[in-house]
Parts: structure tokens; sequence; C-alpha cells
């Protein structure tokens, strides 16, 4: 994958993003905005905003913004803003491996199904930590490779063709861990059958990343 390459399959996609990634998605995104605990007048930014579908969800009075690499992407957003008529967000094209604001410039950072998107991961997770208030936690919603065998054979099998797919299906949970030194505070399945997986993680790297054994993909018993 690679920037003009995920443009590529988002520009495929923007028409009709809403119809078969809004309801199979939507409990993560919820779950994700909950865990926040956001308060009245925090500033929250999402990467990978996508079509805006997890707007309608931030409480009122919380400034967000929106940042995502693909125009069509980002063109559905503001639809979907101007429609409702949310005042608190602004939405910005954006390479979230390289955001155009200062340092410490919000209270939470989420990535929403992003990750095994982007060409770049690690440089994504370096920039949201950026941008992420001292003392402040990084949520990630995503997919990493299952835990059962069989699955993560498949997901392996269909490795080369995550440029068609405009995703990554053999992301490996331990691996992005421990090469982003992510302090992992809670891991959630969530979704049908709890495939994807949101992690809480701190901004602050990790003393030891794999100190919590309870930190494994979704899909384990």
């Amino acid at each position: 994958m690679d920037v003009q390459g995920v443009r590529a399959v988002y520009r495929r996609y923007a028409r009709h993003y809403d119809r078969y990634f809004g309801k199979v998605f939507h409990q993560g995104r919820k779950l994700a905005i909950d865990q926040m605990g956001i308060l009245p007048g925090q500033h929250v930014l999402e990467v990978g905003v996508g079509t805006g579908l997890s707007l309608p969800e931030y409480p009122q009075g919380v400034r967000v913004t929106g940042i995502d690499l693909s125009p069509e992407m980002i063109e559905g957003a503001q639809a979907r803003v101007d429609a409702l008529g949310l005042a608190d967000v602004a939405l910005h094209e954006m390479d979230a491996s390289a955001m155009d604001f200062p340092d410490a410039s919000f209270d939470h950072v989420v990535a929403m199904y992003v990750l095994s998107v982007a060409p770049e991961p690690e440089r994504v997770i370096a920039e949201m930590r950026r941008v992420c208030k001292p003392g402040g936690r990084l949520y990630i919603v995503n997919h990493f490779r299952h835990a059962n065998l069989l699955i993560s054979g498949l997901e392996r099998a269909m490795a080369p063709l995550s440029q068609l797919l405009g995703f990554r299906p053999d992301f490996a949970l331990d691996e992005f861990i421990a090469r982003n030194d992510l302090d992992v505070i809670e891991a959630l399945p969530v979704n049908l059958f709890g495939y994807w997986t949101l992690l809480t993680a701190a901004r602050e790297p990790a003393d030891d990343v794999m100190a919590s054994a309870d930190v494994r993909p979704a899909g384990s018993h």
C-alpha cells in the first residue's frame, strides 16, 4: 500500500462506504468514543474520519477535528456535518503520517479502522503521540491477525491482495505493539464475532512493551 493506492481504493469506496461499513463497524466506533470519557470543552482528533459516521456519537460541547487522506471521504464527512449541523467539527484533508498540527494539540486521539490501511502505520502512531497532550491516551480500533490458525492462515493468503482490498488482512497485534512501543492499557473485542479490537494505550511509550499478558488479539481464548 502507498498513498496513491489508498486514495484510489477510497475513491472507489466513498460513494457506497456508509452502506457497506456503517452498521457492521458501528459498535467499535461507539465504544471507542464512550471509552474516552470526553469532558465538555475538550478537543478530540479523529484520524481517518472517513465519511464521518462516528461524528454524531461525540458528546455536545466537545470540539472534534477529523482528518482523512481521501478527498472523496472528506467530502462525504462534510456533507454529514452540514446536514446534521455539527458546529464543533472541523475537517481537513491530511496525511496522518505528517500532520500539520502543533505538538500537544488534542486531549484525545483516535484512529478507527485506519492503521491496517496506512502505508506507514508506525509514522501514524508517532504523529498521534506527538499531537496528543502529555498524559493523554491513544484509542485504536483495528483488525489484527486472528488467533485461530485456520483463519490467520486465510488472512496471510489474502495479504498479496492488500492493494486491491485497501487494507492488510494479516496485521499482527504483538508485532504492532512491539514496533510502536505501545503501553496498552486495555484491549477489547468489538463488532461482529469480536473480529476487531479496540486498544487503549498511553501516549507515553511503554517501559516493557509486552508487560501485560492480557493483551491478545480478538478471537483469542
